[in-house]
């Protein structure tokens, strides 16, 4: 399993891989859908729903799935991030097999927004045909505001999703760290020392001080797994909005108080 001098190294699971790629073709529809309007919003409101149905898959998956999937993996604290920033551009920089905490903070912007956007957009309405299927429970100006919401936070998806490719252009250009490769393969070629656990460094030492979280050992868990939670988040999101909207307009029918 050597490449030359280096180890080849499962990192990414085939769900983590899926996602990242399922979404940004999602999200560049959904620009475009947006951006057009008329008879694509019923399009762009499918594609929403399978966003944030992905999004609700990638929390769970965060929790259960595999080593570099989890959130404990990557996720540092402000002074661990800190450092690690101050240190980017120096031989310091301890190399992470995973998302180093910049590259973590980044991940859970990501996700943090594209949900604001996807719950947003039930709500939502684009002042002439369409609207969110959860819109009837709230008023207009709730409505309007969440519209708001949605149009603001699309800007700030662009913004994340720019420094994104700046960050990757980085890596590939500055570091020399193959990072868009593992991304279809969910293998990495790594130099041998980088298997070592960083926390067995002696305290004080350059690695010990640039610590990265990660273990040497990983582990890629049950496709199984990977199903089910997908199959929970297909559920939860389609209760939401199929059964949810149709529950209100049966109410709304039968002019039960608080649905009128």
């Amino acid at each position: 399993m050597t490449q030359g001098s280096r180890v080849a190294v499962k990192v990414w699971d085939l769900p983590v891989r899926l996602f990242h790629w399922i979404i940004t073709v999602l999200f560049v529809f959904q620009l475009v859908t947006g951006k057009v309007g008329g008879e694509l919003m019923r399009w762009h409101k499918l594609s929403g729903y399978a966003i944030l149905t992905l999004i609700v898959f990638r929390i769970l998956w965060g929790f259960a799935g595999s080593t570099h999937a989890r959130f404990s993996s990557f996720m540092a604290g402000p002074v661990k991030t800190w450092r690690f920033a101050l240190r980017l551009f120096s031989r310091q920089a301890v190399p992470q097999l995973g998302h180093n905490p910049l590259g973590g903070w980044s991940v859970m912007a990501m996700v943090a927004t594209l949900a604001v956007q996807g719950v947003t957009g039930l709500f939502a309405n684009d002042g002439v045909s369409h609207e969110g299927p959860l819109s009837p429970l709230v008023s207009l100006d709730a409505s309007n505001l969440m519209t708001d919401i949605h149009d603001w936070n699309l800007k700030l998806i662009v913004l994340l999703v720019t420094i994104h490719i700046l960050a990757v252009v980085f890596h590939l250009v500055v570091k020399k760290d193959e990072v868009v490769v593992p991304m279809f393969t969910g293998v990495k070629h790594v130099p041998p020392e980088l298997l070592r656990e960083r926390r067995e460094m002696p305290r004080g030492s350059a690695l010990r001080r640039a610590a990265s979280r990660e273990h040497s050992a990983s582990y890629i868990v049950s496709s199984r797994r990977a199903l089910a939670l997908f199959v929970a988040a297909v559920a939860l999101v389609g209760v939401v909005v199929v059964v949810l909207p149709r529950v209100i307009e049966h109410a709304g029918d039968r002019n039960i108080p608080g649905f009128e």
